[in-house]
């Protein structure tokens, strides 16, 4: 799913000749990209890289906004159940997103998910920890996190600590000013 929301994101915004363009820079010839298929990793990577090329836009900035999209777009659309049954406000969904992540697994048994936990849960703030096999992608997480706070109506800092435990390839300090109220699932 992740290759064909990338390529849904970058044709709305820019236009399908722009897709096909990233696409021929990164070498990649598949003409559509099934959210059912499993890719390798590389091929994220590389049009990772040329949509950088292309759009004139640093990777980290590109994977910040595609995590807001995956949330607010992908996730939704694919995941909608599974995403109202995640919580009824920013802080719920985020202490019950190992659930959620399992509950995916059940539907995409092949899938390699990252893992995350909470930690210092407060009422208007928590540390998430982060752990995937896979580098270079907190700026995805960032601009999932912000996704998901649009999502809930519920603006949010986050601060990226680093690595604090043993196993997490990062973690993030994320706080809110109140409690939002639960976002609408009509």
């Amino acid at each position: 799913m992740v290759n064909k929301a990338l390529q849904d994101m970058v044709a709305g915004a820019y236009g399908e000749e722009v897709w096909e363009r990233i696409k021929a820079v990164a070498k990649i010839d598949t003409d559509l990209f099934l959210s059912s298929e499993a890719y390798p990793d590389e091929v994220t990577y590389s049009l990772a890289g040329a949509a950088s090329e292309v759009l004139g836009r640093p990777v980290p900035e590109l994977l910040e906004a595609f995590g807001s999209y995956w949330v607010l777009r992908t996730a939704m659309d694919g995941y909608g159940d599974l995403m109202a049954a995640g919580g009824r406000t920013l802080r719920e969904f985020l202490i019950n997103l190992p659930s959620f992540h399992t509950r995916v697994g059940l539907i995409f048994p092949h899938l390699r998910p990252p893992h995350f936990r909470c930690s210092h849960v407060a009422e208007t703030s928590l540390w998430l920890h982060y752990s995937s096999e896979r580098e270079g992608l907190t700026p995805f997480v960032v601009g999932l996190i912000r996704g998901l706070a649009e999502l809930f109506k519920s603006p949010v800092e986050i601060e990226v600590l680093g690595n604090k435990d043993p196993g997490d390839r990062e973690v993030f300090r994320i706080s809110w000013s109140h409690a939002a109220p639960p976002a609408s699932t009509d």
